[in-house]
């Protein structure tokens, strides 16, 4: 089978051939005939199967006829990066259409996008800015044809669906919906029922890591993660690695700390602007930094090819949200490993990801790593008396942890890793 067989216009199928597509994927064999016939359609697919291609062609073969320079197509994405990619599909794909597509998020000027907005044939949006537009009315959907909701999943996560509801009530109520997500919780269920009409569903795939990915838990300290994270790169034969943690300001810490240990290094987080969290994902892509700290932002829908390794420093919240950070490595038939640093306080999850994975992980240690070294003190804690412990002489036996036994893990040097010097 192959692209010929969903008869595209000749505009939209030379950005087929220019874009270098030659035969569909899974999801696109299966969903792009009905989102051409005109059907609401549920698409569940991971990451990097080929999904945006799904509801972009066929938008473009729809909008190429007819009137230009009014909206008629609206795709909403939960982060900045997912629409640029989304924006750069369409620019690729359509290339011979003429039809225009405009971005849409925050964090930028406004009255640029007002500009734009007034001559848009496909807008791709994040939903606050959106709203925003529209509270303004600064933009018209009143001939809007087609609505998209990527990664649906994702934007419930971040809270957007009330902004989704909105926006949804400021169209007109005959459009073709898609809504496409990697997982369905039962709230996107409800809100699928909710804005579509009698959709067909394609899934594609199962929720679950790829089999390339090989994962392991380093159970340690909370203070001790930096250093434990500092010797897992110098020991391991990376290439590029993508770190995950909880919030943005450890990721803005943890990317001054590595770069001031010889790392090139940098972070992808909300508080950066645009320019920068562009230049940044850009310069990872590119190879000009080896290791990109990132917050769940860049977790979904952000296409970085041949990560070699993820490493959570932080666990993430669900098991679901296990899934996506480490399908950002293993991509297209290569190897990939996925580490993971947790903590006592951390056992729930650690239950809840074996299960998500359908094995126990494996839990390591490294044979040249200090676990012993105590939390540094407080500048205002009080002094207390050491208080004595019974004595431990004669009592031998395997070490263990709260997580079970513990693989202890030898270093491994790389030769281009061997001038780096861990830094605590």
């Amino acid at each position: 089978m192959n692209f010929q067989t969903f008869n595209l216009k000749p505009a939209v199928s030379a950005g087929v051939v220019k874009a270098g597509f030659t035969s569909p994927t899974p999801i696109q064999k299966e969903a792009i005939p009905p989102v051409m016939a005109g059907r609401d359609v549920v698409g569940v697919a991971q990451t990097g199967t080929g999904k945006t291609a799904v509801f972009v062609l066929p938008i473009l073969n729809r909008l190429v006829s007819g009137k230009r320079g009014q909206t008629r197509a609206l795709i909403v994405a939960p982060t900045r990066e997912l629409v640029e990619q989304i924006h750069e599909a369409i620019v690729t794909l359509g290339v011979k259409t003429g039809l225009r597509s405009v971005t849409v998020y925050g964090g930028v000027g406004i009255n640029p996008q007002i500009q734009k907005l007034k001559r848009a044939d496909i807008i791709v949006a994040c939903p606050g800015r959106l709203l925003d537009h529209i509270r303004r009315r600064t933009v018209n959907l009143s001939s809007l044809e087609v609505l998209v909701l990527d990664e649906a999943d994702h934007m419930f996560d971040m809270g957007f669906l009330p902004d989704v509801r909105r926006i949804v009530q400021s169209i007109p109520a005959r459009r073709q919906t898609l809504l496409f997500s990697a997982t369905m919780p039962v709230e996107i269920r409800r809100l699928a029922d909710e804005i579509l009409n009698k959709p067909i569903s394609v899934k594609v795939g199962n929720p679950a890591p790829a089999d390339t990915v090989s994962h392991a838990l380093f159970p340690v300290a909370q203070h001790l993660k930096t250093p434990l994270l500092m010797k897992l790169l110098k020991n391991t034969d990376t290439g590029s690695v993508l770190v995950f943690t909880r919030t943005k300001h450890r990721a803005k810490k943890l990317d001054e700390q590595l770069s001031r240990a010889g790392y090139r290094s940098a972070s992808l987080q909300g508080n950066l602007s645009q320019g920068r969290r562009k230049a940044a994902l850009d310069g990872f892509r590119a190879g000009k930094y080896q290791i990109l700290v990132a917050t769940d932002i860049a977790a979904r829908g952000i296409d970085v090819s041949k990560v070699s390794h993820v490493i959570n420093y932080d666990i993430p919240d669900t098991s679901d949200a296990y899934i996506h950070r480490i399908g950002r490595t293993g991509r297209a038939e290569r190897s990939g490993d996925a580490f993971t640093l947790v903590t006592n306080a951390d056992k729930a999850m650690v239950r809840s990801i074996d299960r998500a994975v359908g094995f126990s992980i494996e839990r390591r240690s490294l044979a040249d790593f200090d676990y012993t070294v105590p939390a540094p003190r407080k500048a205002n804690a009080v002094a207390r008396p050491a208080r004595r412990k019974p004595s431990q002489a004669g009592k031998g036996g395997p070490r263990k942890s709260v997580f079970g036994p513990i693989v202890t893990t030898r270093p491994k040097f790389s030769a281009r890793r061997r001038n780096v010097q861990p830094h605590a």
